[in-house]
């Protein structure tokens, strides 16, 4: 069933090539949720489909959107795959561990998500951010990149090989109630605009890099549901004091 297996989500892929190839690993190893953020060539992509070969229905199904946080949207947990070491700080795992946990948590019916960056740069922090943890394969420190399609076949070889054992403590973990993506960038919103309303993000050139870090912060808890409604009532009841005792 494919809602119990990860989207594999590929942020602002350049090559129509590279998307094609990409499918193919997937399909490799049973996997056929695909989605796209912003693709430089546009979409469809004649390229990718003379690239697929024999994978189109991966690329049929692909799901676009506008921006990383739209695709992460419905998803319950997020790993962003990544070979540099970054100032973000999350779990780390390899893409065995990772894809040891994904199983986990599909296996509950919970939806899980894949980040893949650009095949230029990767990932930037602001995409990083939104991810619950980080998938960073142990290569040669000398020469860490892999291209787009290897970074998807490894992670869908380890997704395969995963038997139908299931690591006791990521059972219980999936079986909580945990928030959405949308839910926590709601409330990531909601804190920012407070902060912002008392003059928090000073000084103006630092300010993006603290918002991006309040994000990161945000994606690093296993927020439930009812964390993030009890936080939304937090806020709105401090700014409620706050007007009662100007008035």
């Amino acid at each position: 069933m494919t809602d119990r297996q990860p989207a594999f989500i590929l942020v602002r892929p350049q090559m129509g090539e590279n998307i094609g190839a990409a499918a193919r690993a997937m399909l490799n190893f049973g996997l056929t949720r695909m989605r796209l953020v912003d693709p430089r060539d546009g979409w469809p992509n004649q390229r990718a489909v003379a690239t697929a070969s024999g994978a189109g229905r991966v690329l049929d199904g692909a799901g676009t959107y506008d921006d990383t946080a739209g695709a992460c949207a419905d998803c319950d947990y997020v790993f962003a795959t990544t070979a540099r070491s970054r100032d973000l700080t999350k779990p780390v795992m390899t893409p065995e561990r990772a894809m040891e946990h994904a199983r986990a948590l599909c296996a509950q019916g919970r939806k899980v998500g894949v980040l893949f960056g650009p095949e230029r740069a990767g990932l930037e922090n602001d995409d990083i951010a939104r991810a619950n943890a980080i998938i960073s394969v142990p290569v040669n420190p000398d020469f860490a990149s892999l291209n787009l399609a290897q970074c998807v076949l490894l992670t869908g070889y380890e997704w395969r090989r995963q038997t139908a054992e299931i690591v006791p403590e990521l059972v219980h973990l999936a079986k909580t109630d945990p928030a959405p993506q949308i839910e926590v960038e709601k409330l990531a919103e909601h804190f920012e605009q407070r902060l912002e309303e008392e003059g928090f993000f000073f000084p103006d050139h630092k300010a993006e890099g603290m918002k991006i870090n309040l994000r990161n912060m945000w994606s690093r808890f296993a927020m439930t549901r009812a964390d993030v409604q009890m936080l939304h009532g937090a806020l709105r009841q401090l700014v409620r004091w706050k007007t009662r005792d100007r008035d």
